[in-house]
């Protein structure tokens, strides 16, 4: 569920709030949204040029381009931690510093499409995977060390929302500079 943003530059679809009860027809759409994310975003930045691609979404953000290449690295990144927690008994997960790999040579130079494919990759067999998964294995939990635990039926929301609050902010940027109608 989303709640307005008082920073709507920030978050464009408010912040991730999710549902007290996530019913199966809450999981099937938030699992479309997966499924259905590489596709849309695809058509969104292939067509840019290299100007529009080093363009910062926001004022002290990420460039487009960086916003791309963080998808493809946090869409993994929880892919493993999916993994982690339907093999092991509630696994402490490793963070990383998303801001220091949206830094390196491969997120502020790389081509797109190198995370573009990566991401339809990732999101093919996490796709597959949550749809094969049983109510007992979607309620296996991970321990976050900041957050706390939560549990994959949670986290296939939280991706949901956060692939769609990334393509938010290109698409509004895109719209907001009239390069696109």
């Amino acid at each position: 569920m989303d709640f307005p943003s008082p920073d709507p530059l920030r978050y464009p679809i408010g912040k991730f709030h999710p549902p007290d009860s996530i019913t199966r027809e809450i999981q099937d759409a938030w699992i479309s949204e997966l499924e259905g994310l590489p596709a849309r975003l695809s058509a969104l930045v292939l067509p840019l040029d290299g100007h529009i691609l080093e363009t910062p979404y926001r004022p002290g953000g990420w460039t487009v381009r960086q916003v791309v290449h963080h998808l493809a690295d946090s869409h993994h990144n929880s892919y493993m931690r999916f993994k982690w927690a339907l093999t092991e008994d509630v696994p402490l997960i490793k963070v990383y510093d998303e801001k220091a790999w949206a830094a390196l040579p491969d997120a502020t130079q790389g081509p797109i499409s190198l995370s573009l494919f990566h991401l339809e990759a990732v999101h093919s067999r996490l796709v597959y995977l949550l749809r094969e998964l049983d109510a007992g294995q979607l309620l296996r939990r991970f321990r976050h060390p900041e957050s706390g635990e939560t549990t994959l039926l949670e986290n296939i929301g939280r991706y949901a929302w956060h692939g769609n609050h990334h393509y938010a902010h290109i698409d509004n940027l895109l719209l907001s500079r009239g390069w696109k109608s």
